[in-house]
């Protein structure tokens, strides 16, 4: 994982932006935030696991199928299952040495 502090890359109201092997972060003391670090791993496993560009289509289909679901970009963001086990688990520094595979799986939900 490469990070790169570069506010320009990351989207309006978000942290940070996870294109595999690199997390572009709008901010530097983020560097330094473990949980944030965690959430951005996590995204990182999910996406070897999907072989990377699979990953990108699944989270593109499923972010078009939830604003259509919830009819808010936030709340279609918040319920992709990719975030949802990020952000479930993101305290959880130790929760990739026990992660099974492919588990964003538990958290599809329609």
């Amino acid at each position: 994982m490469i990070l790169i502090v570069f506010k320009y890359l990351t989207p309006k109201g978000f942290r940070g932006l996870t294109f595999y092997p690199f997390v572009f972060m709008s901010d530097l003391k983020d560097t330094k935030n473990k949980v944030f670090i965690n959430h951005e791993k996590i995204h990182i496993r999910q996406q070897l696991e999907l072989l990377i560009l699979p990953f990108y289509i699944w989270y593109l289909l499923e972010y078009l199928f939830r604003i259509i679901q919830c009819k808010d970009r936030k709340q279609a963001y918040l319920n992709i299952s990719f975030e949802r086990e990020a952000y479930a688990n993101e305290k959880d520094l130790d929760y990739l040495k026990s992660r099974s595979f492919w588990s964003f799986f538990k958290f599809i939900s329609i």
